[in-house]
């Protein structure tokens, strides 16, 4: 399975020609710190094993709270959290997709029409979830964007 940074290395240039101009500025830093991440542009430093003293050199990473590389420890640890945290009761995955036709406005207006959608989402389900006939009761949502 090929790493996010090789996927931007093949691609990346042609997404950045076509969207960069819509492109938040924290989307774009973090490309480019995927792309650099553990590679000869962020330097690295020279280790020495304690035991046979072979010596190694390491590249530094980018710690890009987006790079798989980096927070891949984070991430997991994050997961578990979560996972004790959940109750014993069903729990459902509900996807919301915005219609294509929108892509473009959403793009160029990111911040404030996400926020719109996973509110709308989060109302939506609530507002289902207090019919009877469905669930009759609130409900929790937790909205993740995935983009």
């Amino acid at each position: 399975m090929p790493e996010l940074a090789e996927v931007f290395r093949r691609y990346g240039g042609a997404y950045l020609a076509r969207f960069g101009g819509d492109l938040l500025p924290s989307h774009r830093r973090a490309i480019e710190d995927i792309l650099h991440c553990r590679t000869e542009v962020l330097g690295g430093h020279l280790l020495q094993c304690d035991h046979c003293g072979q010596e190694h050199y390491v590249y530094h990473s980018c710690r890009n709270r987006s790079c798989p590389k980096c927070h891949r420890t984070d991430t997991e640890a994050w997961l578990e959290e979560r996972r004790q945290e959940l109750l014993p009761v069903p729990y459902f995955h509900v996807v919301f997709t915005a219609p294509h036709e929108l892509g473009e406005i959403i793009r160029r207006h990111q911040q404030d029409l996400y926020d719109i959608l996973l509110r709308a989402a989060a109302q939506s389900l609530m507002k289902l979830a207090m019919d009877p006939h469905y669930v009759g009761g609130l409900i929790g949502v937790l909205c993740v964007l995935h983009t």
